[in-house]
Order: structure tokens, then sequence, then C-alpha cells
């Protein structure tokens, strides 16, 4: 059985392994000499704060067996820079990084900005993007936003397939890192018109 749950602390060293693939999809070059242990544990001290579990951003989990085997994490446009700088803090405390990591601008203005989703490989093709997808409205909404954005990568057909199926349009190209991504929106209301 597939819990979806927000994320506490605890889960931040199951959830750093998910986003770290999400790092190794970019191919982000700055990223490119850190060793695996020391982003995972950069990503796991991030998850671990306030920030990114409830203040500035929100992290829902999948859950089978007790283990998280899903992640999505997002956050108003707004506090985009406040949760940038929650990553920049803790790989500027990891001598691996030499300094801290900065995150390219990715949201739109006037959105809930889906920063990340992944699913463990080991349990794609269930359902369980849809389902993480399909709890994000409730998120936005307390936030105060009518639609929610994301980016999904040029050279990635079947995650833009997933936001096609969702009623996600494109709006725009964005350049992130070496990679082009199709912006993506999908508006709240729309939920309330098929409810």
């Amino acid at each position: 059985m597939i819990t979806i749950r927000p994320a506490n602390q605890d889960d931040a060293g199951q959830i750093a392994p998910l986003i770290n693939m999400i790092f190794d999809e970019m191919q982000l070059e700055e990223l490119d000499d850190i060793p695996e242990p020391d982003l995972e544990q950069a990503i796991t001290a991030a998850y671990r704060t306030p920030a990114y579990l409830s203040d500035m951003a929100t992290t829902v989990v999948a859950e089978a067996d007790g283990q998280v085997v899903g992640v999505a994490f997002g956050y108003p446009d707004k506090n985009e820079d406040a949760v940038d700088e929650v990553l920049a803090q803790v790989t500027a405390d990891n001598d691996a990084f030499g300094s801290a990591f900065e995150a390219e601008a990715e949201s739109y203005e006037h959105e809930w900005y889906l920063d990340s989703i992944a699913v463990d490989p080991n349990y794609q093709g269930h359902g369980i993007g849809s389902r993480l997808l399909a709890a994000l409205p409730s998120y936005a909404r307390a936030a105060g936003q009518k639609r929610i954005g994301l980016n999904v990568d040029m050279a990635n057909p079947g995650a833009k397939k997933l936001y096609d199926r969702h009623d996600y349009e494109t709006v725009g190209i964005k350049p992130i890192g070496d990679h082009m991504y199709f912006h993506m929106q999908y508006e709240l209301d729309k939920d309330l018109v098929m409810a």
C-alpha cells in the first residue's frame, strides 16, 4: 500500500538519493566533481530543515512498507531565493563543495513551483508520480497560488507525457544548466470546474 503524506525530518536520508537522481539527470557542471556521499549529505541536511519541510517549501513523500519511494518538493515562487539559500548554506558547510552551490532561478511569477519530483526506479510505473501530483493542488492553494509550474527536460519525453496527461500546459522554454526545459503550468481552477 502506498501512502502520500507530508515529509518529516526522519525522511531526509531516504529523500536524498531520490533528489540526487534528479541532480544526476540535470548533469550540472558544478556538481560533477562532488563525491556522491557528500552531495547526499548536503541534500539530507537541507531536507531536515523546517524551511524545506513546511516553512518556505513543502515536501511530500510516497511511502511503501515504511520506506520513502517517492518525493515531491515545491514552494511559492516568491520563496525561491530563500529555499535556494538553504542549499547554499548546507553546501558551504561541506568541504567537498569548496563554495556554496548557487541554484539558478527556475520558477515563473505567480505560481507554486514544483521544484523536484522523483520516484524510486523500483516503484516506477505504479502511479506514484501521478499520486504525488494529485496531492499538490491542496498545498498550492494553501499557499495562496492559482497555478502550479514546473520544468521538464526536453530530453525526457516520458516525464512530459506524464504532465500532459495531468493537464499541464507548456507555457515557455527555459535553459537550466546545459539543458533546455519546457516550463509547464497547471491552472488550479481546472480542479474546481472538474469537481
